[in-house]
């Protein structure tokens, strides 16, 4: 079964709303097992949106509209859909009657333009909305089931599991289910794991093989399809078994299982503490630290320590560190270090300096020292990242998580 998903609305070409929506529904209908081929955007213009259903109804088994329900001149989704299935529009009393209660319920007076959403295409079931003003529709047509739901994402959701689910399953009459294993690594780049895994990828159709890079990480994305999730799973195995045997250490978590996550995990078993001491990240690294469930129990604070005399004051970065080495050196980042640990009295400290850009200095933009202390010893890593300001930041926080987490192992990575 293939379905399709049409968002609209011009603020999400605009980029002033993220379609949050587009990846919960691929996430939901990979869930069920059907085929999602396209996802399309288009702004409030009904010629436009006209177009994009008749494509959509052309070539999917089912098409979810998200958007344009609402009660103004630029909710255009009802329209829409009846002048591309040629359907007159029908006014629903019943629907009518609900939107007047529901503006009672709140003791406010009434605003006659609602009253568009009680109307609907000729055929069209309304799907009620337990979370707002606007009905979704069911449509049949031409051997496509059409949905229209809200585009807020709290009204859609809901309205998502009990109007749309059980209507795709009863269509697909198909129990299988898509189930995938993320891998997620660390160390090597996308490229080079893509060469290391070339042959698996190419013989893998069940289950097949994704990669997905961000932020200093590749994911590696094993999905199968089965009659159950154990089914499922056991096709994965074997596929998963070796790719791990290929990339050895790389493969640092599965799944929703965080780098912070591990990361906390191994401080907690040790019973160790740590702080962070930040230039270049100014707290990123503390805060993907912070907002981990449990942190308060091993994570005690942080000293964002962007200017020079900060260091200093405030770390006891020596003013001959900086003038020898320069204030984003490997040595300056581990005085940083230490001078967190005595701080903030931990037993696990990291320290990141370094030139985000586009300025030069001391060091090319890109260049970012990381240093990290434990009660096993201290090592430093000089890193040349590459992007703009908001890539070489993210790219070192990653990196600093991670060396943190070899560190806090006692598995020192090579200068």
């Amino acid at each position: 079964m293939i379905v399709e998903v049409l968002a609209v609305g011009t603020e999400l070409l605009l980029g002033q709303t993220v379609n949050t929506n587009a990846s919960y529904l691929g996430e939901k209908l990979a869930e069920l097992g059907v085929d999602a081929h396209y996802q399309t955007v288009v702004g409030d213009n009904h010629d436009r949106l006209v177009d994009a259903i008749h494509t959509a109804v052309g070539r999917a088994d089912a098409l979810i509209i998200t958007g344009g329900l609402g009660p103004t001149q630029d909710d255009i989704t009802r329209a829409a859909i009846g002048a591309a299935t040629h359907r007159r529009m029908l006014f629903s009393e019943e629907a009518a009657a609900r939107l007047r209660k529901f503006w009672k319920q709140m003791d406010r007076p009434f605003p006659e333009s609602n009253l568009c959403q009680a109307e609907y295409p000729e055929g069209a079931v309304q799907l009620l909305n337990p979370r707002g003003t606007a009905p979704g529709l069911y449509l049949e047509h031409e051997d496509t089931q059409l949905f229209a739901l809200p585009g807020v994402p709290a009204e859609l959701r809901p309205m998502f599991d009990a109007h749309v689910i059980p209507r795709l399953r009863q269509e697909a009459g198909d129990d299988r289910v898509l189930v995938s294993r993320v891998l997620r690594t660390w160390g090597y780049g996308e490229s080079m794991v893509a060469v290391l895994l070339d042959d698996l990828y190419h013989a893998s159709t069940n289950p097949s093989m994704a990669f997905l890079a961000s932020a200093g990480e590749v994911k590696i994305r094993l999905t199968a399809k089965a009659g159950s999730d154990t089914e499922a799973l056991a096709l994965i195995e074997p596929l998963e078994a070796e790719v791990r045997d290929r990339l050895g250490a790389a493969v640092f978590s599965v799944d929703d299982q965080t780098l912070e996550q591990i990361l906390l995990d191994s401080l907690r078993e040790k019973g160790w503490t740590i702080g962070t001491a930040e230039s270049v990240t100014s707290g990123l690294v503390a805060t993907r630290l912070s907002l981990t469930e449990g942190s308060s129990e091993v994570f005690r604070g942080s000293v964002v320590a962007y200017a020079g005399e900060v260091k200093q004051s405030l770390l006891g970065v020596l003013t001959q560190t900086v003038e020898t080495y320069g204030v984003v050196s490997p040595e300056t980042a581990l005085a940083m270090a230490e001078g967190a640990a005595r701080v903030l009295d931990v037993d696990v400290a990291v320290a990141t300096t370094g030139v985000a850009g586009p300025d030069y200095l001391d060091y090319p933009p890109g260049t970012v020292s990381v240093a990290v202390r434990t009660p096993f010893g201290a090592r430093t890593k000089l890193l040349r990242l590459p992007g703009d300001r908001e890539r070489v930041r993210a790219y070192a926080t990653t990196t600093a998580l991670q060396l943190t987490r070899l560190g806090i192992l006692g598995e020192w990575w090579e200068d």
